[in-house]
C-alpha cells in the first residue's frame, strides 16, 4: 500500500497532496499561534493567533480567544478578538463573535451574534490606529 520502491528518494514531493488541510478537533484545547498556508478547520478551543493564506471555519463547538488573519472565513461557533478576512467572513448558525472585523465582504445569518465593529474598506488594522492618532494630535 505505501510501498517506495517505484519511486527514487527525491521524489517525495509526489507523495504530498496538492492541498493542505489541517483540523484541531472536538476535545483538542491549543495555547498558542497557529500559522498554516491550507485550509484549517477548529472544532477544538485554541487560545492564540489563527492565521492562514486560505480558509479558515470554526465548527459548531469551536472557541477561538485571539485573532484570525485569512483569506475567507466560515463561523459557526465563538471567536473573541480581532478577525481580519481579505475576502467573505460568513457567520453562520449561533456564530458568536466578540471583536472588530476588517473585511471585504461580510454576510451573517439572523441567529448569528456579532459584537464589536466592522471595517469594510482597505485600511488594515494598524492604518485606523495610526489614523485615529494623527486626527486627534492634529486638533490638540
Amino acid at each position: 500500500m505505501f510501498n517506495n520502491s517505484q519511486k527514487s528518494k527525491g521524489d517525495n514531493k509526489a507523495m504530498l497532496p496538492s492541498s493542505t488541510i489541517n483540523i484541531i478537533g472536538t476535545g483538542t484545547t491549543i495555547q498558542g499561534d497557529i500559522v498554516c498556508e491550507g485550509d484549517i478547520r477548529i472544532d477544538g478551543q485554541v487560545t492564540g493567533l489563527v492565521s492562514t493564506k486560505a480558509k479558515i471555519v470554526v465548527g459548531p463547538e469551536g472557541e477561538i480567544s485571539g485573532d484570525l488573519v485569512c483569506q475567507s472565513a466560515d463561523i459557526l461557533g465563538k471567536v473573541t478578538g480581532i478577525i481580519k478576512v481579505e475576502d467573505l467572513l460568513f457567520l453562520k448558525g449561533n456564530a458568536l463573535v466578540k471583536g472588530d472585523v476588517y473585511t471585504a465582504h461580510f454576510e451573517m445569518e439572523p441567529t448569528a451574534k456579532f459584537n464589536g465593529r466592522c471595517y469594510m474598506d482597505e485600511q488594515a488594522p494598524a492604518d485606523h490606529q495610526k489614523h485615529g492618532k494623527t486626527v486627534l494630535q492634529e486638533a490638540e
